[in-house]
This record gives C-alpha cells, sequence and structure tokens, in this order.
C-alpha cells in the first residue's frame, strides 16, 4: 500500500522507497542542454533509458556511461546525466532492471532488493551496456572517448564494466561494494577482477559506509596492487553511504563536491573530456 508520500516522491520523479527528499536537492536546470528520455535496442529488446548532452553540439560527444543506483533511474541519476552534460559530455543512463520490474514501485529497500534487484544477472548488465554504448556511437558520442560511472549497486557494476568492455578509457564507482555473497546472477565480485581491469578506476567511498566495511576497501587496495592494476581508492573519513545522494540524509556536500571534481579530473587524465 502506497502512503501519501511515497506517492509524491514518485510524482517528483524520485525513489519512492528512499523516503522523503532532503531539502539539499539539487536541479539542474536544462539551459543549454538537450536531454530527454529514448530507448536503446539491445538483445532483442528496447531498453528505456534518460540522455544528456550539450545543447549546440550533436558529434564528436566524449561519452559516460551513468549507471542506477538500487533505485533505478530516478530525478536523481536524471540529473546527474544533466550535470555532466552541462560538462559537455553525452550523458547515458539506461533502465537496467527493465525487463525484472520497475523499482518505483517498491516504497521500502529490502522488498526492493528482494524482488528485483537480486533478480538482475550481472552478464546481462553488461551486454546491456555494450549496446548503450553503441547507442551513443550512433547519437553524436565519440567511442575513443567513453567512461563509466556509477553509485551504489551502480558503483559495483562500474568495476565489473571495466574489467568487460575493452573500449572504456576510464571509470569512476561510487560507493560500489566490491566483495560479497556470489550467486547464480551474481557469480563475481569486483575483487576478483582486479588482474582483469582494461581501464583506470577511481573509487570513492565513506568511512563510516556501513554496508561497506573497510575491511573490504582494503582487500580491494591489496588486489589492485597485487595485479598491478591502474586503480585509486579515495575514502572520506566521515562520511557514510549515498555521499553524493543529495536527495537524501546521508548527502555531504563538501565530500560530493570533491567527488565529483575528482571524478571530472579522472576522466580528463585519461583522455575523456570535451574538446576546448
Amino acid at each position: 500500500m502506497k502512503t501519501e508520500e511515497n506517492m509524491a516522491q514518485k510524482a517528483r520523479g524520485f525513489a519512492p522507497a528512499v523516503g522523503p527528499t532532503a531539502t539539499t536537492t539539487i536541479i539542474t536546470g536544462d539551459h543549454a542542454i538537450h536531454s530527454g528520455e529514448t530507448s536503446v535496442a539491445t538483445q532483442g529488446e528496447n531498453m528505456p533509458a534518460f540522455f544528456a548532452r550539450p545543447e549546440n553540439k550533436t558529434e564528436g560527444l566524449p561519452v559516460v556511461l551513468v549507471v542506477q543506483e538500487i533505485f533505478g533511474v530516478h530525478e536523481h541519476i536524471r540529473d546527474i546525466c544533466r550535470r555532466l552534460a552541462a560538462e559537455g559530455y553525452l550523458a547515458v543512463a539506461p533502465e537496467l532492471y527493465f525487463r525484472e520490474g520497475d523499482p518505483s514501485e517498491y516504497s521500502d529497500i529490502p522488498t526492493l532488493f528482494k524482488e528485483l534487484v537480486n533478480k538482475v544477472p550481472d552478464a546481462q548488465v553488461l551486454a546491456d551496456l555494450d549496446h548503450v554504448a553503441n547507442w551513443a556511437a550512433k547519437h553524436g558520442g565519440d567511442m575513443r572517448n567513453m567512461a563509466i560511472t556509477g553509485f551504489c549497486w551502480g558503483g559495483r557494476i562500474t568495476w565489473l564494466y571495466a574489467a568487460h568492455n575493452p573500449q572504456l578509457k576510464a571509470a569512476v564507482a561510487w560507493y560500489g561494494k566490491v566483495v560479497g555473497e556470489k550467486t547464480i546472477k551474481q557469480p563475481t565480485q569486483p575483487v576478483d577482477v582486479a588482474t582483469e581491469l582494461s581501464a583506470p578506476v577511481l573509487g570513492l567511498y565513506g568511512g563510516k559506509d556501513e554496508s561497506i566495511p573497510q575491511e573490504s576497501i582494503e582487500l580491494m587496495r591489496k588486489a589492485v596492487r597485487a595485479a598491478n592494476a591502474n586503480a585509486e581508492i579515495v575514502v572520506y573519513p566521515e562520511v557514510g553511504h549515498a555521499f553524493n545522494a543529495d536527495y537524501r540524509e546521508s548527502y555531504h556536500e563538501a565530500s560530493a563536491k570533491d567527488g565529483w571534481q575528482r571524478m571530472l579530473a579522472w576522466f580528463t587524465q585519461y583522455g575523456v573530456a570535451p574538446a576546448k
């Protein structure tokens, strides 16, 4: 049974499962940005997606694949795309749960995990992201300059995709799990693919994140060092999970802004940047 607040959340474009939106919520204006809904042909189906790009440039754009939180492509993820477009990127966020269900239909996180998130196979997600990359190439994106970023659930996927697609130039994972239970649908964790990373990965984590213990982050650090992989992990000691989620009480402005600048610098360092 949806509460009035959950219904209002959905109407505003935010995921009902996260509760009331915080007063820190950021909504980027559409000035000088072209954005909207689209669909991506993938594995015989049409996957909904949201895209944003600079208003007056339609070719040769660096591409950023944006991978959703557990809550799907709700207003926060769409705004991440708009923010990247304002920086000069073509940003695309696909609805990676579209076959299994609609995350906006869930009003609590445990049920969302049990009935939807845990049913989404990693192999399907990685293949879908390949098709999103192909879509971007046909819609003004320069595939020689492609990066990925993801948040929470999408942060874990970001690590996996950096080991999956050799065309990828850079990756930034925001508080994505690096170790965890292996299942038929999620048979591999980021710590297992450290030797396979083909793109430089920046990981951004909270020191007080109860869902991602510091011990697991240290395991990931050891794994990438042992593999001599190009990866860096930054931990903000005073913040918890979802510190970039400005629509939630977990938001930490200073860490979020620092992480955003680090992400843009990481993209630029590895050649994924708008032409000057």
